[in-house]
Parts: structure tokens; sequence; C-alpha cells
């Protein structure tokens, strides 16, 4: 059985990773979900310890509530949809149970919103809806190629598995996850709105190509502006799902730059931090209705072909035509004022 165990809130690296050790007590299993989750897979568990996934969760409970102050809520379910879903059905602070069996599962599933699912948000929510599809079960009853006409091929199937409670993903051992960072220096400091926005395009492309290289998604964007006389501004957009799509990658970061209203400032360097990186393969990806969806994850699927086949510069938007490739760091710190960097990986500075 899987835990999906919610902190309650996002919690500061240095207490979110005692907790994932607190996980790490009970099963070797443990995936970080941060700022404010996690899951485990207790199967292997259950007979050491004696106690059944239920139990194991009340006493991992009760550890973080005595040794953090921290009352958890922990959704136990056959697989991580389910116990997620059962984590963020009801009050907080409390223990839920999907069982492994699928009466029961269909009876916890049935009256579910459409909108709990992962990967539906408010404009597919909408969609369905308005096709008379407002919860899980009534979209599981739904023929396959009626749900694909109305999202796309890849997201129906997705949708309809969702809604069934199927899935196949595995809880992933390891820590945090790491972050990926790339940073464009102009030639001269740069008043050009439209040129730091085209920028930050290319720097979106390339974090965009790296991530789904990597077969990596992020949940958090940060943007850090460093300016003529060398100041610095930092701003941090939470992603409302883990992405590698560079459109939406592009759009959090036009976004970021707008919100700091930097008019005509001279702008010396801007640099993208990609944070809270897991699997793609554990992450649920957004679903869209129509074929515009299906149809650019193609494009950049065979854009990120020709990349590998012909370097990284080989394809890419117009309007960065000319600009050089931006230095890439996986992990590290944002640049410092007036600072200098090749690649960098795992914190130590490349040959």
């Amino acid at each position: 059985m899987i835990l999906h165990l919610h902190f309650g809130a996002p919690q500061p690296e240095p207490v979110y990773r005692r907790l994932l050790d607190l996980v790490g007590e009970f099963t070797p299993l443990a995936q970080a979900l941060p700022p404010d989750a996690a899951l485990a897979d207790v199967s292997g568990s259950t007979r050491y310890f004696g106690r059944d996934a239920a139990g194991l969760a009340a006493l991992i409970r009760m550890r973080a509530a005595a040794l953090h102050g921290l009352d958890l809520t922990v959704g136990i379910g056959p697989n991580p949809l389910l116990a997620r879903l059962a984590a963020h059905r009801g009050e907080p602070g409390a223990i839920r149970t999907v069982p492994d069996d699928p009466e029961a599962v269909t009876r916890f599933l049935a009256g579910l919103p459409a909108a709990a699912l992962p990967g539906v948000g408010p404009a597919t929510a909408r969609t369905l809806a308005s096709y008379g599809l407002r919860t899980a079960d009534r979209i599981a009853a739904t023929p396959l190629l009626t749900l694909q006409r109305i999202l796309g091929a890849a997201a129906g199937r997705e949708l309809r598995e969702r809604a069934a409670g199927i899935d196949p993903t595995r809880v992933t051992a390891g820590a945090p996850p790491r972050t990926l960072d790339a940073e464009h220096r102009f030639g001269h400091d740069e008043p050009d709105a439209a040129r730091r926005r085209a920028a930050l395009t290319h720097l979106t492309e390339q974090l965009g190509a790296r991530l789904r290289d990597e077969r990596q998604t992020c949940r958090a964007l940060t943007l850090t502006v460093l300016y003529a006389d060398r100041s610095t501004t930092t701003r941090t957009r939470t992603l409302s799902e883990p992405t590698a799509h560079s459109p939406r990658l592009r759009a959090e970061a036009h976004a970021l730059h707008g919100s700091l209203g930097l008019q005509r400032a001279r702008v010396r360097s801007l640099a993208l931090r990609a944070g809270e990186l897991r699997a793609a393969a554990s992450t649920p990806r957004q679903l869209a209705f129509g074929p515009d969806d299906d149809r650019a994850r193609r494009i950049e699927a065979a854009a990120d072909r020709a990349r590998a086949r012909f370097g990284p510069g080989a394809v890419r938007p117009a309007s960065t035509a000319g600009m050089t490739e931006p230095e890439t760091r996986t992990p590290g710190r944002l640049p410092a004022e007036g600072e200098r960097r090749g690649l960098r990986r795992g914190g130590a500075r490349a040959a």
C-alpha cells in the first residue's frame, strides 16, 4: 500500500528533509514531493513492524507531531493516485484509506468532482461539464473514443484511466528534487523590454529541452534580474502543476518579468531556475481539450530530436535568432553579482 503524507503547509528545506528522513525510518521507498508532501510505499514494511498501513501512518503522524509539532494528513491507497485523492478528500489531520478492492475503489470515486483528478484544471473541467461529465464515475463510464474526441487522443486516455483509479506509476525513492538553472548575459546593459522577453523565451526553450531530455518536470520557476548597478531582484512562481512544456514555461517566465514593472531599467543579465524537479513518469499532466495540445507536443518532440542530432541551437523561436546558448547549471545557486560561470553539476565546477 502507498501512503501520501501531507505536511499541512510548505516546509523550510531543513524541516522538510528531516520529515523525509522520518518517513525513511519506516520504508526505504520514500519519494519527496516538496515542499509539503511525500509518498511512501510501505508494502514491504508491514510485516517487519507488525502493523498494517494505517498503523504505520498513525505512528508516522505521532512522531511528526512529537518532533516537529505538525499534524499530518495521510491518504492510503493501492497506488499513488488513490492515496493522493484520499489525502485531499476530507478534513485535514486524519488518516483515510482506499482499500485495494475494485468495488471499494468504485465507491470512493463515485461523485468525486472531475476537478479533483490530477491534470484537470478549470478550463478542462468546464469543457467536461459542458458534456455532462462532472464526476469521476461519469467520466470512467464514458466510451474512450468520446473522451478522445473531446480532449485529444493521449489526454482522453489518461483522464479515463485516472477517473477509474488506474495509476501505473511507482514510488521512486530519492532526496528532494534538484534544480536546473540557465542564464543569459546581454552584450550591453539592456533597457528594451522586448529584447529581455526574447532572452527569456530563449532560456525557457533551453530549460524545457533540458528537462525533457532528462525526463524531468519542474513545479517552480525563479527569475533573477541583475541590473547595471549590480543590484538584483528575484521572484519565484509556483506552477499550478509540474511541467516541462516550453510554451508553459515561457508564459510563466514572461509573467514573472511583467510583474516586476521594469519598463526602461538597464538589465545586465537574466537567470531562470527550474525548481522542485521530479520524474516526468510520476507527474500527472494537465489535460487540455482539442487537438492543439497534442499538436504542440508533437512539434516540441520533433524539435527535441532535431536538437539532439544537430545541436541545441538547431531549432529555436525566430525572436531568439542570433542569441548565444545560455549557460546552464544543474544543480547550483543563482549567479551572484558580476559572476560568470560555466556548466556546474552536483555543486562542482566543470573543468
